[in-house]
């Protein structure tokens, strides 16, 4: 139904050896004619599809020594395409999915989960049908400890539009619940989009990473923050971001509660069924986007902040490995609770993605020291 050099929506299939040697066109021979650098375009896709299909335990992971030994050969693919968002079909319309990076707060990240939710309801529609919007809710805290079952319901395939129910599942109760509707394409007369902001382009900014040690640099930065930073360092986030207007960390002021980066999917990704780019959308959406909420209220420290709900639009073709300015702002917080908007441009300037999230804000109620 889909084409194998998306493995993200193509079908996860276990491998056999076929015998003690190397057999052509297997595992270990392809990566071996990686590694010399003599692998045809075919052949690169089977090294990106050999590398994500399940590991010899069967578990799916793709995040193994396999993946390492991918990148040892010079494999360019995105990781959220051959591991992070790259399910196991279990049964028709049963997948499961594992994780590949887990935030300081020891909880699953929300972007993976509703990724690998899209990918499912995905792999249940035919090629042709385009996703225009998903609607989902957290309902339970994730264990990164165990893999999450995605189980899907085909809830109505129409002539023009479908919709797929996705349970995300682990220890046997739901921890997440999605709708998401796909279009078959139709041209209108009636179309309109806002302007997008003026930004510095990617390539005048600085990198999450770098600010990040520009900001160790410091000698009077405060120990527990100085801790807190290199632990953000070590996180392998797939995601390449640029802050536009990053905040000073070491002010507690408040700050308009809006902020623009600049980001794409690491490694090449390429054309594509455009489903697949919508979920590595849906994994970028997540990333620091409740914190928007947060910038008016620097002065407090974070107890407890989680998702809620998450909601996107698709509204045009992209690349989610090409540069896209996310503008995030937040027109409400309140009750412990924070609202947060966000739309992600083209370079070109067309909306690409527009989304919204919901999430549990609590915060100590005696505002934070300086952090120098």
């Amino acid at each position: 139904m889909f084409s194998a050099a998306s493995p993200v929506i193509g079908d996860s299939r276990t491998q056999s050896s076929g015998g003690s040697g190397l057999q052509p066109h297997g595992r270990d021979f392809l990566l071996l004619r990686a590694a010399a650098g003599c692998v045809c375009r075919r052949c690169r896709f089977r090294v990106a599809a050999e590398m994500a299909a399940p590991g010899d335990g069967g578990t799916g992971s793709g995040s193994g020594s396999g993946l390492k030994r991918l990148a040892a050969a010079g494999d360019l693919r995105s990781v959220l395409i051959t591991s992070v968002l790259n399910l196991e079909r279990l049964e028709v319309d049963l997948f499961r999915g594992q994780h590949h990076w887990v935030p300081a707060t020891r909880r699953l990240f929300g972007g993976q989960i509703v990724g690998q939710a899209l990918v499912a309801a995905a792999r249940a529609v035919s090629r042709d049908l385009q996703a225009h919007s998903l609607h989902c809710y957290f309902v339970r805290a994730g264990d990164p400890k165990v893999p999450v079952l995605y189980e899907v319901e085909r809830t109505r395939t129409g002539k023009s539009f479908s919709v797929r129910s996705v349970k995300a599942i682990q220890h046997g109760k739901p921890i997440f619940i999605c709708q998401a509707s796909f279009q078959l394409a139709q041209q209108s007369p009636v179309q309109h989009q806002f302007t997008m902001p003026t930004v510095p382009p990617p390539e005048e900014l600085l990198t999450q990473e770098e600010l990040i040690e520009k900001f160790l640099q410091n000698p009077n930065l405060a120990e527990r923050y100085r801790k807190h930073l290199n632990k953000i360092q070590a996180e392998d986030v797939p995601i390449d971001i640029k802050p536009v207007n990053p905040p000073d960390i070491f002010c507690a002021q408040p700050q308009e509660p809006k902020q623009f980066f600049w980001v794409r999917a690491r490694g090449y990704i390429g054309e594509t069924d455009m489903k697949v780019h919508c979920c590595v959308a849906a994994y970028i959406s997540d990333y620091a986007f409740l914190g928007t909420a947060l910038l008016p209220h620097r002065q407090y420290n974070i107890k407890f902040m989680v998702s809620l709900d998450h909601s996107m639009w698709f509204h045009a073709p992209f690349r989610s490995d090409h540069w896209m300015l996310y503008e995030c702002e937040s027109p409400w917080a309140g009750g412990c609770r924070g609202l947060v908007h966000g739309r992600l441009w083209r370079r070109d300037g067309v909306l690409a993605v527009t989304c919204t999230q919901e999430g549990v804000i609590r915060v100590e109620e005696n505002p934070n020291q300086s952090k120098l």
